[in-house]
């Protein structure tokens, strides 16, 4: 495992972008991993900007996502696939057909994640994953719980993920109650983890995440027995180390 501390939450995002350029560059038919949520935009926002230089070329760039809200239409606003549109995608040449995120309006969504699981397992897994870490220690939307999920699977979100996810919403009631997320063998057997970190309300629990027992209760503390982990996070969320 490797921990990388940066100053604030633009030098994290950078050295994250650098990192995730890195694959791209050194294989550019590369399977990437994506996460959503507000920490990664700004690692997103920094690899378009090197691909507008022609830095990156993501034209043969295949991309799976953790996950997506059960109930949401891929053009809600708030939906994940909406999110990777408007904050990657649409910015980039990945083409469309190589993008993958889990369908939220699956009529049979134990159907679509066994069908996930086979588009991950038909690209060979990913070579690396992104991961941001939700404050109950959740890694997509793995909650806390008293065993590890294995594969993609339906899960009712925890108070504490919905509450978090409020703000993103009009009213409390509008945020969705499951999701469809990639379980955690799907994120172990990837060849490299990066996840990234931001902010003081995190530090609680990185420390408990990455120097605590492993526990299903913690999700993210599971990679500390992978292999090739690295941790980018800024001196604010380092700060219980």
């Amino acid at each position: 495992m490797k921990i990388y501390s940066t100053k604030d939450y633009d030098a994290m995002s950078r050295k994250a972008a650098d990192i995730l350029a890195s694959h791209v560059i050194l294989k550019p038919d590369c399977v990437l991993g994506l996460a959503t949520g507000s920490t990664p935009i700004g690692m997103y926002k920094q690899l378009i900007e090197w691909y507008n230089q022609g830095v990156l070329d993501f034209s043969l760039v295949h991309t799976v996502n953790l996950d997506e809200y059960r109930g949401l239409a891929p053009t809600h606003d708030q939906s994940y696939r909406y999110f990777m549109q408007h904050n990657l995608f649409d910015h980039v040449n990945v083409k469309p057909e190589n993008t993958n995120v889990p369908n939220g309006l699956a009529a049979d969504p134990e159907a679509e994640c066994a069908r996930y699981d086979q588009v991950i397992d038909s690209l060979g897994g990913t070579d690396v994953q992104v991961l941001g870490m939700g404050h109950n220690g959740h890694i997509g939307f793995n909650e806390p719980a008293d065993h590890f999920p294995l594969g993609t699977h339906v899960v009712d979100l925890t108070d504490t993920t919905i509450d978090a996810n409020a703000r993103f919403f009009a009213t409390r009631d509008d945020v969705p109650k499951q999701a469809l997320t990639m379980g955690v063998k799907n994120i172990m057997q990837s060849r490299h983890i990066l996840v990234v970190v931001s902010g003081a309300d995190k530090a609680p629990i990185v420390k408990k995440a990455f120097f605590g027992p492993v526990t299903p209760q913690v999700p993210a503390s599971i990679l500390q027995l992978h292999p090739n982990v690295s941790i980018v996070a800024d001196e604010a969320a380092l700060s219980a180390l």
